[in-house]
């Protein structure tokens, strides 16, 4: 071994060292409340309920009205659970699978471009094009091109969720330190490599911030989707249920299709603090 991977080697035990003391000190879990459970939400949704009571009652009409009160929705959600849950699954079968494959091919080829001047040259100017593109354009073309509608579904989610974790993961990637790189070229390290365990770690907080985008896009492309032409599934649920102006069911669907949003949201949050302890 020469004396410059030596002293690379040595320079990263010590930083390792170091930050094994500074998680040893940042390890003990400070209690905090998720951020719902807190007096100003709590107050915020107090009002928004008695808006939504106070409204629904000034403008009912006789029979099924267009807004139903609160209790009535609760009624509804309750009485539509098992529909709901079986949607819910049907759309899993659209989202995970879209958003999965856009996460992980944003990922690879994001970190290859993000490493590679002549490549960001070459694919930044063509995303600046086609990355503002509405992807509920290609929902028609691809209902009429792939043989199953989920393929279909499965594809518009998969090209809208591609480029916020690619531009995202290309820029985390491109805004590498140079001590970081330095370090790796005097261990030699290359190729894959490299990627893994450099660069990847080192882009994680940009990649995260990609996909938290990318999920909140997922969710409005699925529900977009299932509009067209799904038998089942969240969006389906609403659509069908304001067709025949089932308006308890159909705002019922709604405010389950934003919980369940939320909820997969605060997975990737807590995914993201476990993986960027650091930053805590």
């Amino acid at each position: 071994m020469n004396r410059e991977s030596a002293a690379a080697e040595a320079s990263l035990e010590s930083w390792g060292a170091t930050s094994s003391a500074s998680r040893e000190r940042t390890a003990r879990p400070v209690a905090s409340k998720p951020v719902w459970l807190n007096w100003e939400a709590a107050v915020l949704f107090g009002a928004l309920l008695a808006a939504w009571q106070f409204v629904a009652t000034a403008i009912a009409h006789d029979g099924n009205p267009l807004l139903p009160t609160p209790l009535v929705t609760l009624r509804a959600l309750r009485d539509s659970l098992p529909e709901l849950l079986k949607g819910t699954w049907y759309s899993a079968l659209i989202l995970v699978p879209g958003y999965g494959a856009a996460v992980v091919a944003g990922i690879a080829v994001g970190l290859v471009v993000g490493t590679r001047t002549p490549l960001q040259r070459a694919f930044f100017p063509f995303a600046r094009v086609a990355a503002p593109v509405p992807p509920t354009i290609y929902i028609p073309y691809a209902i009429a091109v792939l043989p199953t509608f989920r393929l279909s579904a499965i594809f518009v989610v998969f090209v809208g969720a591609f480029w916020p974790v690619f531009l995202n993961t290309a820029a985390g990637a491109a805004a590498l330190e140079g001590r970081h790189r330095d370090g790796a070229r005097m261990l030699e390290m290359r190729g894959v490599e490299y990627l893994w365990r450099v660069v990847f770690p080192a882009s994680l907080p940009h990649i995260f911030s990609g996909m938290a985008v990318a999920l909140a896009l997922s969710f409005i492309l699925l529900t977009v989707a299932e509009l067209f032409g799904a038998n089942a599934g969240l969006g389906r649920f609403v659509q069908y249920y304001a067709d025949f102006a089932d308006y308890p069911r159909m705002v019922a669907g709604i405010i389950y299709t934003g919980v369940f949003a939320s909820l997969s949201m605060a997975l990737l949050e807590g995914a993201k603090k476990r993986a960027l302890f650091w930053q805590r």
